[in-house]
């Protein structure tokens, strides 16, 4: 399960919406073993495409190292989907390879009829995806 602040849902929907029509990517940090996101950290979709995303290689290497340095660690990675709904396409299965991160993905398109946007988190692990659940709190 994910548990996440309302705030950090504000700012993952807004990041979708400010890049649509193109995918947004990015990910949200929290200290080392805790699976707690704390940290938003909004990243260039380097693809910068409607149908696919890609982190900037060097941006990612120095998000990571900061990361280290912080005894972080990626606890949510997100990105949205701007024409479908907000599941792991083959490719983003394919490049998921932080087992014990949430995947979140947020739909911009209106894919259900249950508004604007969709959004949920998966565990991806060895090409396994699992949805789960997704708790919103004020605050940890």
């Amino acid at each position: 399960m994910l548990t996440i602040t309302q705030t950090l849902v504000d700012q993952i929907v807004a990041h979708a919406r400010q890049d649509h029509p193109d995918e947004a990517c990015g990910v949200v940090a929290g200290p080392e073993g805790s699976g707690r996101p704390e940290r938003f950290i909004p990243m260039l979709n380097a693809a910068r495409s409607p149908t696919f995303y890609e982190f900037d290689s060097g941006d990612l290497l120095k998000l990571y190292r900061e990361m280290d340095d912080r005894d972080e660690e990626p606890v949510v990675i997100y990105h949205s989907h701007t024409a479908t709904e907000a599941y792991p396409s083959r490719t983003d299965i394919s490049y998921a390879n932080e087992p014990a991160a949430h995947y979140v993905l947020v739909s911009t398109a209106d894919t259900d009829d249950a508004g604007p946007f969709q959004f949920r988190s998966y565990r991806i692990v060895e090409g396994e995806v699992t949805e789960e659940e997704v708790t919103v709190v004020e605050a940890y």
